[in-house]
C-alpha cells in the first residue's frame, strides 16, 4: 500500500465538508492512478460500513472548476437516462457527493481541490488486459457511455484540454521541439523523425472530414483505457466507466482509436526489444465487436475511418513522446534516461504492426457488421 501523502488528521478535516455522515474510521490511498491523489474513506453509519471515494484534483493539470461542472453535468444526465431502465443506476455512472455549501468539491486550508464519489462495490479496475473477455466489456461500456451522452442538452461542453488529440496541433509542437532541440537531442532521433514524416500527409485526415462536416463532434472520454472502465467481480461485465475529469467534446474515433492503442499492445509502453511490439489481432476483434455492438449512434462516415483511427492515435501518442523526449522530459514522468523515447518507438512499431494487419482488422470490422453498414475505406498511415 502506498504512503498517504496527507495526515489522516487532514483528510478526516477534508470528509467533513462533503455531505456525508457517520464516523470517520480511515482514508487509505486507492487506484494506480497518478495525476490525481486518490483515496477510499471508511465511515460507519449506525452500524453499517460505508465507502466512499475521495480524489485531490490536481489543479497544476486540470482546471477544477470546468472539470467538475463537466462531470456534475455528465453524471445527472447518465441517471436520468439510466433511470429508465431502473437496476443499481448507483453502479453505472459516478455519483457526485455535493459538499456542505452545495457545490461539487471542497477547498481546504492549502487551497487543494477535493471531490468526493460513492464508493462502487463488487467490482474493479485492471490495469493489463488479460483476456479478449475484458477488451470485449471495456469497448462495450465505452461504446453505451458515448451513446447516452449523445443527447447531452446545451450548452457545449468545457474543452478541458483543448486539442488534446488534435493530430495537427501535435506535429507543430513536435516541429517546434526539433528545431529548438534544447537538449541537443534530434541528431539521435533522426529515423523517428522521419518515420513521423513519412505519414505526414495523413495527419489531418479527421480533422479534416470533421472541419466538412462529415464526421460529428460528440461527447467523448478522452482516456479509454481498460483500467476506465470498472468490470464486476462476478460476471466481468462493464459497471460504470471512471475518470471524467477529460470528458469533453470530440471525435468518437478518438476514444476508439486510444482503445485500439493501449488494449491490442503486446508489451509494457517502454519495453526496449521492439522485436516483441505488436498490435494483438485478437484484441481487436474484441474491441470492435464489443464497441459495435452498442455504438448504434455511429454514422457510416465514422465506421470507415474505425481501424485508421487506432493508428492515428496511436502516432499521435508517439509522437507526444517524440516531443516530451526532445523537450528534455518536462510532461511525462519518466523514472530513467531516454524512456520517453523508449515509449515512443514502441508506439511506432505499433502504428507499423497495425499497418501490416489492418487488412485483416478492416475484414474483421465488415464481419462485426455482417454487411449491414458501408465497407470501410482502405485508407491509412503507410510507409
Amino acid at each position: 500500500m502506498d504512503k498517504p501523502k496527507h495526515s489522516k488528521k487532514h483528510l478526516h478535516q477534508v470528509t467533513e465538508g462533503f455531505q456525508i455522515w457517520g464516523d470517520f474510521i480511515s482514508a487509505v490511498p486507492y487506484g494506480s492512478g497518478h495525476i490525481n491523489d486518490t483515496y477510499k474513506v471508511t465511515m460507519r453509519v449506525a452500524g453499517t460500513t460505508v465507502h466512499y471515494l475521495m480524489q485531490r484534483i490536481n489543479h497544476e493539470i486540470f482546471t477544477p472548476e470546468p472539470v467538475m461542472e463537466n462531470i456534475t453535468r455528465v453524471t445527472a444526465h447518465l441517471r436520468d437516462k439510466l433511470l429508465p431502465a431502473g437496476g443499481e443506476i448507483s453502479r453505472q455512472t459516478l455519483t457526485v457527493i455535493p459538499a456542505r455549501d452545495g457545490k461539487p468539491y471542497v477547498r481546504d486550508e492549502d487551497g487543494n481541490w477535493w471531490r468526493m464519489y460513492l464508493f462502487i462495490e463488487g467490482a474493479q479496475t485492471y490495469d493489463v488486459i488479460t483476456d479478449a473477455r475484458q477488451a470485449f466489456e471495456a469497448a462495450r461500456a465505452f461504446a453505451r457511455f458515448q451513446g447516452l451522452l449523445a443527447d447531452l442538452p446545451s450548452p457545449r461542453l468545457h474543452e478541458i484540454i483543448p486539442g488534446f488529440h488534435n493530430t495537427v496541433r501535435r506535429l507543430e509542437a513536435l516541429d517546434a521541439a526539433a528545431e529548438a532541440d534544447v537538449c541537443g537531442r534530434r541528431a539521435a532521433v533522426a529515423a523517428e523523425m522521419a518515420f513521423v514524416d513519412a505519414r505526414r500527409q495523413e495527419c489531418a485526415r479527421l480533422v479534416e472530414r470533421h472541419e466538412r462536416g462529415e464526421i460529428p463532434e460528440r461527447i467523448t472520454h478522452n482516456d479509454t483505457k481498460i483500467n476506465n472502465v470498472m468490470l464486476d467481480d462476478e460476471t466481468g461485465v462493464g459497471v460504470c466507466v471512471i475518470d471524467l475529469d477529460t470528458v469533453m467534446p470530440g471525435l468518437a474515433l478518438y476514444d476508439f482509436g486510444d482503445m485500439v492503442r493501449t488494449a491490442t499492445a503486446a508489451t509494457q509502453e517502454d519495453e526496449r526489444d521492439l522485436s516483441k511490439v505488436s498490435c494483438r489481432i485478437n484484441m481487436f476483434e474484441a474491441l470492435a465487436e464489443g464497441y459495435l455492438k452498442d455504438a448504434t449512434f455511429l454514422l457510416p462516415s465514422e465506421i470507415e475511418e474505425l481501424v485508421f483511427s487506432g493508428r492515428l492515435i496511436t502516432l499521435t501518442i508517439g509522437i507526444r513522446f517524440l516531443t516530451d523526449y526532445l523537450a528534455g522530459d518536462t510532461y511525462f514522468r519518466t523514472s530513467r534516461l531516454d524512456q520517453n523515447l523508449d515509449r515512443c518507438r514502441v508506439q511506432f512499431a505499433m502504428v507499423r504492426s497495425m499497418e501490416e494487419q489492418a487488412d485483416a482488422m478492416e475484414s474483421i470490422v465488415r464481419n462485426v457488421l455482417g454487411g449491414g453498414r458501408p465497407r470501410p475505406r482502405k485508407r491509412g498511415i503507410r510507409s
